[in-house]
């Protein structure tokens, strides 16, 4: 064993710094006159926190990329947190009671992997069994960003055990670890008893300049003090520094008094490597009520050089030999060493996680065996990502009707069928639940509040951007949330969106108002990019259903995903609901695409979506009469349809029928895999107008007159 040195910095630091102003302190540092425990730093610590800090600079050396200053940086902090604190077992991470922790500063991802080497965490295999290998090995730090790694350069969820949200885009890990606590309280509802505590577990996230200064996290923060989350702790890295330079550049808001107005309890850090009084910080979290608690630390960025401050660091580059190496000597750590893991570091941290969890743990599992079996199958169920055995039960049939209902009308009812089999099914909108029919209004549904977490209706307020990645940490806690908001608003929406796909989370947006047809509002509110940049995403189902029957189809769909997230696209203008008798049955929607009629040799293939699948079966029928042979097919979701087999595809779209055209009140960009270069498509190819819907109809070419000329001069076309 070698030497441990006191660390020569502490002192410096605790002074002042001109790159780290100090804020007027909250926090008492002497916990022992407040009756908090004593939390003085011992060696075993130092060496635990040098541990973090040089492996997370040997790994950034060696792949010659990443961020070593925030790891060094918020080593202490992290390190206090984990042995000290949070509630987790290593050997089971997958624990539903353990605490979350979230790093929201993503680029600080070698900070979680040494947390999770030191812990002893056990792997978590894709089945859900423990491997009996550890989370992460020594060897994976070694390939830290390298291929196939589990140590990527940002934390993935599914990807290393132990991550509990994928972060990276600043502001996201904040929103989710809101949906994380607000899971949390109505899962303690949902499965506490009086003498049975399931669920009271505490949200930890770490955050840094950036994510004060994203929007979401201001939309998060704001949702979770009005909720009164009084499990959720964000702990703030007040570095001041970011990518340009020192954050005066932009940045000067009195952070504490902002969150002090959310309605947020706030505390104060001045040192970072002040165990005590991060301790004291802690405590003082653990022991406030009716609100969430926002803990500022100040930090140097990169410490650990006695001779600069590390703006390599600050800007994601590696220290170099020569830094790494003087930094190593001020911690009085072998010079020449490289990811040294000292024998008497590995069990101090895995063995407080342990010791504060296995009592818990064995408490909750007796706790869980006495639970009645109606909820220990829906929690098991939860778990599992599965539906409960009835979740189809009394669904709504519709008829045929000319006249017929807009989609966002059928698809609210369909909603509450199956909301009313599926406990955890809940969500809401961005203050539009009146106009996209989400309210979910059967007797128990309730309303989500900090009077009653028990609610199954969420009120995001006009927070679309915070309201997709909190309904992400809600997924990632065991609920299966929903929300909703007009399609054009999918623009506020997008980095939460794919960051589902990212994660495979099988959360459900809503969008109503999906086209044109949203009439006198204007090209403001008319979506046209929106469907495309939706399919673009990689793992996302898009679903526009052409009738309630293919709604009902979808929402079924939707619920099924086990690892897909779905956007569900509906109209705001009423649809024809197509009779079933003469056309084919909405179960095909399933499939993506389907014939709905057809002629037994099509002349020309007519393909619609949503609202425009009742003008393309106009124009046939259309067609029909004049003795043009076609077919017409409903493609509600492009990535069904690619899922099935190359014969279905070619069943739905007969390679050798080339006329072809699509109708969709959407951009252009795609349709040519459809309906090839020379086919037709009624598209939008502009923004709308502020109009009445048949006037937009008329001067986009959305009428039965102009799709049926387009279908005749394919047909000729073809004849050429």
């Amino acid at each position: 064993m070698f030497e441990v040195k006191n660390d020569p910095f502490v002192a410096a630091h605790a002074m002042g710094s001109n790159l780290c102003p100090a804020l007027p302190s909250t926090v008492d540092r002497h916990p022992r006159e407040n009756g908090f425990m004593n939390h003085v730093a011992t060696a075993a610590d130092t060496q635990c926190i040098n541990t973090l800090r040089t492996l997370a600079m040997d790994a950034v050396q060696k792949a010659n990329s990443g961020h070593p200053g925030t790891p060094m940086g918020l080593a202490p902090v992290g390190y206090t947190l984990w042995s000290r604190f949070l509630r987790y077992h290593p050997e089971h991470p997958d624990w539903p009671n353990r605490d979350r922790f979230v790093l929201s500063v993503g680029h600080a991802s070698m900070l979680l992997y040494s947390l999770l080497h030191l812990a002893g965490v056990v792997e978590i295999d894709a089945h859900g069994k423990r491997s009996g290998q550890p989370a992460v090995s020594l060897e994976d730090i070694k390939q830290f960003r390298q291929m196939g790694s589990k140590t990527p350069g940002h934390p993935e969820y599914r990807m290393t055990t132990g991550v509990e949200t994928t972060t990276g885009p600043l502001g996201q890990g904040c929103a989710n670890s809101v949906g994380m606590a607000m899971a949390g309280r109505w899962l303690g509802e949902r499965f506490n008893r009086d003498d049975q505590v399931l669920f009271d577990y505490n949200v930890y996230t770490l955050c840094g300049d950036g994510d004060m200064m994203e929007g979401i996290s201001s939309e998060a923060a704001s949702l979770a003090g009005h909720l009164k989350l009084d499990n959720l702790c964000w702990i703030y890295d007040n570095n001041t520094i970011s990518i340009e330079g020192h954050t005066e550049l932009a940045f000067s808001e009195d952070v504490i008094q902002r969150f002090q107005a959310y309605g947020w309890h706030t505390v104060h850090v001045t040192d970072a490597n002040d165990l005590q009084a991060l301790s004291v910080a802690l405590e003082t979290f653990k022991a406030n009520t009716s609100a969430p608690t926002l803990i500022v630390v100040d930090s140097v960025i990169g410490y650990g050089s006695p001779h600069k401050h590390n703006t390599a660091a600050a800007h994601g580059e590696p220290l170099g030999d020569d830094e790494i190496r003087l930094t190593k000597a001020a911690y009085g750590w072998p010079q020449d060493s490289s990811f040294l893991v000292p024998q008497e570091a590995r069990t101090v941290l895995r063995d407080a996680l342990y010791e504060r969890a296995e009592p818990l743990y064995a408490e909750w599992n007796q706790t869980l065996a006495s639970l009645e079996p109606q909820r220990a199958d829906e929690l098991q169920r939860m778990r599992a990502g599965e539906m409960p055995e009835q979740w189809q039960a009394h669904l709504p049939d519709f008829a045929a009707d000319a006249k017929g209902v807009a989609s966002r009308a059928s698809g609210g009812e369909v909603l509450n069928a199956f909301a009313q089999q599926i406990p955890w099914l809940l969500g809401g909108s961005a203050d539009l639940s009146p106009s996209t029919k989400t309210n979910l209004t059967f007797d128990g549904a309730g309303r989500f509040s900090a009077d009653d977490y028990s609610g199954r209706n969420l009120h995001f307020g006009i927070r679309e951007h915070a309201m997709g990645a909190i309904a992400n940490g809600m997924a990632l806690s065991y609920l299966r949330p929903y929300t909703s908001t007009f399609l054009v608003f999918s623009d506020y929406m997008k980095p939460p969106i794919r960051l589902a796909a990212i994660m495979e989370l099988p959360v459900i947006f809503v969008f109503t108002h999906d086209s044109i047809g949203v009439g006198e509002d204007g090209p403001t509110h008319q979506p046209i990019e929106h469907l495309t940049q939706l399919r673009a995403t990689p793992g996302l189902l898009t679903l526009r259903p052409g009738d309630a029957n293919e709604t009902l189809e979808l929402w079924k769909v939707a619920l099924a995903q086990t690892h897909r997230p779905s956007c569900v696209v509906l109209s705001r203008q009423p649809l024809p609901t197509l009779d079933r008798t003469q056309y084919a049955a909405a179960c095909g929607a399933a499939k993506g695409a389907y014939v709905l009629a057809s002629a037994q040799e099509p002349e020309v293939i007519l393909i619609g979506t949503g609202s425009e699948v009742s003008l393309a079966v106009a124009a046939y029928e259309q067609l029909k009469g004049e003795g043009i042979a076609a077919s017409v097919v409903s493609m509600p979701s492009w990535e069904l349809f690619e899922d099935q087999d190359q014969a279905y595809r070619d069943s739905v779209l007969p390679p050798a029928v080339k006329a072809r055209v699509v109708v969709e009140q959407a951009g252009p960009l795609g349709w040519d895999r459809y309906v090839g270069q020379t086919g037709a498509k009624v598209v939008m190819n502009s923004f709308g107008a502020s109009a009445p819907l048949a006037k937009l109809q008329e001067k986009f070419g959305f009428t039965l007159d102009n799709v049926v000329k387009l279908a005749k001069q394919q047909v000729q076309l073809a004849e050429h």
